[in-house]
């Protein structure tokens, strides 16, 4: 069935219930797919003055998950499966979507969306049945003969709402963890990234149960519409100014959020350094999916000895990696849409272009470009660049550069390059931000053992392996007592006395005992 909100042009796409015994939808698209999509169809004929409104949708998941149906491990692992199967299954597709929507090498979409979201699904189907195990506490000698541990419950009805840059991996990636943890979820991919849209619409739901997931289409006002509605948890990936609008909708219902953001990320690059090295590793990491990635390095802060030394090791770096002409790279992506490319073509002007700086605004394309003689008040350092542009600014001193960083908002990931590992361990003890690699790029991305989040206007909240669990679960606190033994519970009751006081006050202190009542 298709879901409508009256005049808004937007559609629910409830998904297919998969599993050993359940048959998968036809290979064309179903019928709501194919109108979420704007395509010509007929709609099946409804009662007189009833529409199917995302009220029905949600009445259904929450219906669902009241039943208790996505529970056990045994519908979790099927679920888990199915998401594996869709990306085993559709790998070409996937890959000549992302190609459609940002000109992505088949390189760059193996390793930073499928093979990512595979690893996730890997890594949790490995781990399920651990996470989902009860965790036991330690106790005090008041309680050491009962059961105290820690639940891992679903939240409910969770939304997802996912970016364009990685439309895949950041739908999919948080997707495993509300299904791990046992939750019904409602998905709205980016309605920019248009190919990858239509595969989330139309393939996914061949693998997913139709009654515990559905996928939410629309723009920036469907979406708004989608907000007021009451979710249990809301997990949102794009900018802080968006990320404002959601927490604002989510406090309406005192819904509990995760905000994965951004911010400008710097990159400290020491005196003692490789500046080769220190080029090849910028350059792959700043010009990966043409700057479009939320950590990737926003500028670089350097001595103007080592500026001199970087820039030529960058060029050098450029020319290697995309060629003479980098336009006719196969490995170069493009801007996502004109409105994106007309406000970085504006960045350009913003200090002196030392490498690059050529534009095509027929094909969306932006050479990798390196800027000097920047100033801190330009609007390339006032706002997130999240394009193919890399600012050079020059500090006298390390403390400098930090003294730089901390007036600034805390970002989502920071770098610094030195072959002095004192250097390294001072900017990460003196900095904050959501995650730090020292000596290379966004490879802290790639450990499922690490948290990915912001800090402060960088987001609130993290993900990733059991990381992705435990935030889509709620961790309810539990002690089961005996119903008897009240002689020992007298000590607590009044009236009460100094004595009583003493012992309890002993009591409560806190003791590992492996002894247990249940």
């Amino acid at each position: 069935m298709l879901s409508h909100v009256t005049g808004g042009g937007w559609g629910l796409h409830p998904m297919q219930r998969t599993g050993a015994s359940a048959a998968p939808y036809p290979a064309k698209a179903s019928r709501a797919a194919r109108v979420c999509l704007g395509q010509k169809t007929s709609l099946p004929s409804q009662p007189p003055g009833r529409m199917d409104t995302f009220e029905d949708t949600a009445r259904r998941l929450r219906e669902a998950f009241s039943s208790g149906r996505t529970q056990p491990a045994a519908f979790r692992v099927a679920q888990l499966e199915g998401l594996s199967r869709f990306l085993q299954e559709n790998r070409q597709l996937l890959q000549d979507a992302l190609a459609q929507d940002l000109h992505k090498s088949a390189f760059e979409s193996e390793i930073s969306e499928i093979t990512i979201s595979q690893g996730e699904v890997d890594l949790a189907l490995r781990n399920l049945r651990a996470w989902m195990k009860d965790q036991k506490v330690p106790k005090n000698l008041a309680t050491q003969l009962d059961s105290a541990f820690i639940r891992k419950e679903p939240f409910g009805l969770v939304l997802i709402i996912a970016p364009w840059n990685y439309p895949l991996n950041l739908t999919l990636v948080p997707l495993v963890g509300a299904i791990a943890a046992g939750n019904c979820v409602v998905l709205k991919p980016s309605e920019i990234s248009k190919s990858i849209e239509k595969i989330l619409a139309e393939v996914l739901p061949r693998y997913l149960d139709q009654s515990c997931f559905a996928v939410a289409l629309g723009g920036p006002e469907e979406t708004a519409r989608l907000l007021e509605h009451r979710f249990d948890y809301i997990f949102f990936t794009g900018s802080p100014h968006v990320g404002k609008i959601v927490m604002t909708a989510a406090a309406k219902h005192l819904t509990p959020v995760t905000l994965e953001l951004g911010g400008k990320n710097p990159c400290y690059v020491d005196d003692n350094c490789d500046p080769q090295t220190v080029a090849n590793r910028l350059a792959w990491f700043r010009y990966f999916n043409t700057g479009q990635t939320c950590v990737a390095p926003d500028y670089v802060l350097c001595s103007p000895d080592m500026q001199e030394r970087l820039l030529p090791a960058l060029q050098n770096a450029i020319t290697r990696f995309y060629g003479d002409d980098p336009q006719n790279s196969p490995n170069l992506g493009r801007i996502i849409n004109q409105k994106h490319f007309k406000r970085l073509q504006e960045l350009l002007n913003c200090g002196r272009v030392a490498i690059g700086g050529q534009s095509d605004e027929s094909n969306l394309y932006i050479a990798p470009t390196v800027l000097v003689d920047v100033q801190e008040t330009d609007k390339v350092m006032q706002e997130e660049i999240f394009g193919p542009i890399l600012p050079l600014m020059t500090v006298r001193s390390l403390d400098e550069a930090i003294n730089f960083i901390n007036h600034r908002e805390k970002p989502l990931a920071l770098y610094a390059f030195s072959n002095n590992s004192q250097v390294i361990k001072q900017v990460l003890a003196r900095t904050s931000s959501g995650g730090f690699c020292g000596n290379d790029g966004f490879m802290h991305m790639t450990l499922a053992s690490l948290p990915f989040g912001g800090v402060g206007a960088s987001g609130m909240g993290s993900y990733h392996g059991k990381f992705s669990f435990d935030t889509f679960s709620h961790h309810r606190a539990c002690l089961l007592r005996s119903p008897g033994m009240e002689k020992i519970n007298e000590l607590r009751y009044p009236p009460y006395s100094s004595r009583n006081l003493r012992v309890l006050l002993m009591a409560m202190e806190e003791r590992s005992c492996s002894c247990t009542l249940l």
